[in-house]
C-alpha cells in the first residue's frame, strides 16, 4: 500500500523550474486538484525541495514552509545549502527522504517521489528505494530528451506524467489495483 507520496516544488508543483520566491510563485492550474485528490486517497503529501537561494539570503526557509502549509502539504523537507556544501538533504542525496522517513515512520519503499529532474528527484528516490514519477512540466522534457543519459539508466521513471494530476490520477489507479 502505498504510504506517501513527496512532490518536487519548481517545475513540478507550478513555476518555471529556476528559483521564484515563494511570495511570486505560481502553482499549475491543476497541482491543487492533484494534492487534494492524494489526500481524498489518504495519502500523504510531503514537499521535497532544494532551494540554495535561502544559503543566499533571498528567501527563508520558513517562507517556503508557509507556502507549502497553504497547499496542503503534511510536512515539507527543504535543503537550504549550495550544491557545493557537501550537505546529505541536496537532492540526489537521499538525506530529506530518510529524515521524513524517520519522523513519519515511513518504508520508503511504498512510496513515490514525482519530480521533474531526472538526476534531482530521480537518483533520490532511487536511493532509497521509493518509486519514480517523472512529470514532462518544467525541467521534465529535457532532463527526458538532453540529460537523460545523466540518470536514466541508475534511475528510470516508474511512469512519465503529464503534470501532476496525471500522476496522482496514474498512482491511484496503480494502489487501488493493489
Amino acid at each position: 500500500m502505498l504510504q506517501a507520496v513527496f512532490v518536487d516544488r519548481d517545475g513540478t508543483i507550478g513555476g518555471t523550474g529556476h528559483f521564484i520566491h515563494p511570495r511570486d510563485f505560481e502553482l499549475y492550474p491543476s497541482s491543487l486538484e492533484a494534492l487534494n485528490l492524494l489526500k481524498e486517497h489518504g495519502i500523504k503529501r510531503f514537499a521535497l525541495t532544494n532551494q540554495h537561494n535561502i544559503a543566499k539570503g533571498l528567501a527563508t526557509e520558513e517562507e517556503f514552509s508557509r507556502q507549502f502549509a497553504s497547499y496542503g502539504f503534511d510536512a515539507s523537507y527543504i535543503c537550504p545549502h549550495e550544491p557545493e556544501d557537501g550537505c546529505e538533504c541536496h537532492k540526489p542525496r537521499p538525506g530529506m527522504l530518510l529524515k521524513a522517513a524517520e519522523e513519519h515512520g515511513l518504508d520508503l519503499t511504498r512510496c513515490v517521489v514525482i519530480g521533474d529532474v531526472g538526476s534531482t528527484d530521480m537518483l533520490a528516490a532511487a536511493a532509497v528505494g521509493a518509486k519514480r514519477i517523472l512529470v514532462e512540466t518544467g525541467w521534465g522534457k529535457k532532463s527526458l530528451e538532453a540529460y537523460r543519459h545523466k540518470w536514466y539508466d541508475q534511475a528510470p521513471p516508474d511512469y512519465i506524467a503529464k503534470d501532476l494530476l496525471d500522476a496522482a490520477r496514474w498512482l491511484i489507479r496503480k494502489s487501488e489495483q493493489e
